[in-house]
């Protein structure tokens, strides 16, 4: 084990996790992570590895088939696997935003219907908020879903859409205004909606369109997508929770885990470029010494180190707050923020460690210096997360002058 990002007060079955993920991610993802990452293919053996393992069920509840564990097992796991290929780490986060979601907002026809099928892995979630022309402002959204007796039809485009193509099951935001009358909020007229759908590219379903894979910079493998809805029909027991206008508080809540896991990322890829980098120092020589033994090389590593240590323990804050029912908006942004940016910053520091070999593709750091800027906008930018940090800061601080 590390001797970085260590956790205190974990428990036996938690410790007993974590070493077979961090085994599996030694044996199953490290060694083919960078060559299936140039060839942007879908690592279907490693799924099915994570399959077996029980992964997909990690935070389902054990009456539904699931492990049961909390969020702090999950964003530890997630840290492992992103510490092996961050795009495998993607395809597992928006299969739990939506058991998430479901667990905590479903119906119980909802719950039963779906959660003991994506507990094994048979449904793959996805999650649907952002739009082309979207950016920041969620409720600014323009698609729709309209009564018309016992469904709802749904129009309008979505944009970034991670396992939109391997996805069976997706959780898809849109306006609905009817039964909200003019003059509400924007955000209270909101509804997520359960689309079920066949997976691969093309009209997956009557009215449902996913073209194919969006061609991106890192990220690979995964597959991310646009979505688009023309005259999709979805029976009305499919509104998430069976009432419209939740939809944004629904969201909100699934992005709040989400953002966690963003943080998890970031330190799993942060350790990943510190051990390339210490390993590298010491076997690259210059004037007669390992680089390692040049001062200037050791002031970059102690700051990595330093990086890792400490994103590290403000995501591990920020799970626990979730799980202990807690709001948990200003620790998750602030575990965001930092962890994407010190991911960034480790990522680099390694890059330059590594000298003119660091720009070949034969070493695994030129995958990670692709990777890491994802981190970054993710789950929202870090300018989102300083107006999250900051309002949260004045409801705490509120002058009572």
């Amino acid at each position: 084990m590390s001797r970085l990002a260590q956790t205190a007060g974990l428990t036996d079955i938690q410790r007993e996790i974590l070493a077979t993920v961090r085994d599996f991610v030694d044996k199953e993802i490290l060694p083919v992570a960078t060559e299936l990452e140039h060839r942007d293919e879908y690592p279907t053996r490693i799924v099915e590895g994570l399959k077996e393992l029980g992964l997909f069920g990690l935070m389902i509840p054990e009456e539904y088939g699931g492990l049961g564990e909390s969020l702090l097992t999950y964003a530890l796991c997630v840290e492992e696997i992103a510490r092996g290929w961050m795009s495998v780490s993607g395809i597992i986060n928006t299969h739990f935003i939506v058991a998430y979601m479901l667990r905590q907002h479903g119906t119980e026809e909802q719950k039963d219907a779906f959660l003991p099928r994506m507990a094994a892995g048979e449904v793959r979630g996805a999650f649907s908020m952002s739009e082309p022309a979207l950016g920041s402002d969620v409720s600014a959204i323009t698609s729709k879903g309209v009564r018309d007796g016992d469904t709802y039809v749904l129009d309008g485009q979505k944009m970034w859409l991670t396992n939109g193509g391997t996805s069976t099951l997706v959780a898809v935001l849109c306006r609905t205004d009817e039964g909200h009358p003019e003059g509400t909020a924007r955000h209270r007229s909101m509804s997520t909606f359960l689309v079920e759908k066949e997976p691969g590219f093309g009209e997956v379903r009557p009215g449902l369109t996913i073209p194919g894979k969006i061609d991106k910079m890192g990220y690979k493998g995964v597959d991310t997508t646009e979505l688009i809805m023309d005259g999709l029909r979805i029976p009305a027991n499919r509104v998430l929770g069976g009432t419209t206008g939740r939809g944004f508080y629904q969201m909100m809540d699934g992005v709040e885990v989400g953002r966690v896991n963003v943080a998890a990322r970031g330190c799993g890829v942060a350790q990943r470029a510190f051990e390339l980098g210490v390993a590298y120092a010491q076997q690259r020589h210059t004037f007669g010494k390992p680089i390692a033994q040049h001062q200037a090389i050791q002031f970059k590593l102690a700051e990595m180190a330093t990086k890792v240590e400490a994103a590290h323990a403000m995501m591990v804050n920020a799970a626990r707050k979730k799980d202990s029912g807690e709001r948990n908006d200003l620790e998750a942004g602030m575990a965001k923020y930092l962890a994407s940016e010190y991911c960034k910053e480790v990522v680099e520091d390694a890059f330059r460690i590594h000298g003119g070999y660091g720009f070949s593709k034969e070493y695994e750091i030129e995958r990670l210096y692709r990777e890491a800027p994802m981190l970054l906008i993710g789950e929202g930018t870090a300018e989102i997360q300083k107006m999250i940090i900051g309002r949260r800061l004045l409801e705490e601080y509120r002058s009572q002058g």
